[in-house]
């Protein structure tokens, strides 16, 4: 049977948490709406190799929740700069 380990999970709530609370804040995310969450997670998945690494201050378990929370937020900033930073479809 297939055992998926407590990270990938913790990364997906990280991940949509963040995604919900950017979406709070900004109000939309217009076009790149599907980008943001995957983003979110597999940022959240890079934090929370760094931060078993690196140690993380707010361990959950073997999850580091400081360092998947900010890559989260730095791949939502990444997909938010390329959606200001793309050509838009709706200029002449």
């Amino acid at each position: 049977m297939l055992e998926i380990g407590p990270a990938p999970v913790l990364a997906l709530i990280v991940g949509i948490f963040h995604t919900g609370l950017y979406l709070l804040v900004r109000g939309s995310a217009g076009t790149h709406l599907p980008l943001v969450p995957v983003a979110a997670v597999l940022g959240a998945l890079g934090g929370q190799a760094l931060g078993s690494r690196l140690g993380d201050p707010l361990m959950v378990g073997d999850f580091g929740l400081m360092w998947a929370s900010l890559l989260a937020w730095l791949g939502i900033a990444v997909i938010a700069v390329a959606g200001v930073l793309a050509p838009s479809r709706d200029r002449p």
